[in-house]
């Protein structure tokens, strides 16, 4: 006869299975849009057109990107959608009326980027939360680009825009970027650190975007930091060494490697 806690056990490791057997469809999803929007993006640069792009990433097993030659192209590099969480946004720790610093330091400098607990309490959370347990020492920024739109994307303890937490975030302080214009966007300055998403809403995890030169992009990604000169500079040393393969948007030439990230309040 099977006890409670066999049973227990059993439904457990079923359940763990499904969770396995998902996530990987959804890295086989992921090389199939990433395949497709790569020989788009050829089409598109070939043909001399304009390139717009807005980045996007969901908390868990997503990171995609829209890119657009005046119409709109299939998300890519991943899944369409955000995946399910499968454990729980970490409980308020920290301070919402305090100004926090989060740290990176990387193999091309420290990069120090300030946040308000105050407009964005969650997304300060999180990122306290997971640098406290390490979860970006020793990450890759996986992702720059360097054509339409202008950041470099970190964040993915994958290295290649498929990894997240876990669990989502949702949208803060969107309203600091003012309007959107007539064609949908606002600008996201030089130095602003912003969440990326799916492109749905609150669909936030643990990749994030350093924007090194004034970027139009849609107002639906949490602005919740600021960088500071030094690493402005250290990133846009970065852009100018360009993208591997000589494209406009993939992994930097110039590895950048987060190999420490620390939270602490001001």
């Amino acid at each position: 006869m099977v006890s409670s806690d066999q049973r227990r056990r059993q439904l457990a490791r079923e359940k763990f299975e499904r969770q396995q057997r998902r996530r990987e469809e959804m890295r086989k999803k992921a090389r199939r849009r990433n395949a497709v929007v790569a020989a788009a993006l050829a089409v598109v640069l070939a043909a001399g057109g304009a390139v717009y792009a807005s980045v996007q990433l969901t908390g868990r097993d997503t990171d995609s990107v829209d890119t657009a030659a005046g119409s709109s192209v299939a998300p890519s590099p991943d899944a369409p959608s955000p995946s399910p969480s499968t454990s729980p946004e970490p409980s308020m720790a920290v301070d919402t009326k305090a100004a926090y610093t989060m740290t990176l330091k990387t193999n091309v400098g420290d990069l120090v980027i300030s946040m308000d607990a105050a407009k964005t309490p969650r997304t300060v959370n999180s990122f306290k939360h997971l640098a406290d347990k390490k979860y970006f020492d020793g990450t890759k920024c996986h992702r720059l680009t360097t054509q339409g739109i202008f950041v470099l994307q970190c964040g993915d303890p994958q290295g290649d825009g498929t990894g997240g937490p876990g669990y989502n975030i949702p949208d803060e302080n969107l309203t600091a970027l003012g309007k959107a214009g007539p064609d949908g966007k606002a600008t996201f300055k030089a130095g602003t650190v912003a969440m990326a998403n799916t492109g749905s809403p609150n669909s936030g995890g643990s990749q994030f975007f350093l924007v090194y030169q004034d970027t139009q992009l849609p107002p639906t990604y949490t602005p919740f930091g600021t960088l500071d000169a030094a690493g402005l500079k250290a990133v846009q040393e970065v852009a100018k060494a360009g993208v591997e393969g000589g494209t406009g948007d993939g992994a930097p030439k110039k590895p950048v490697t987060i190999e420490k990230a620390t939270v602490g309040k001001e």
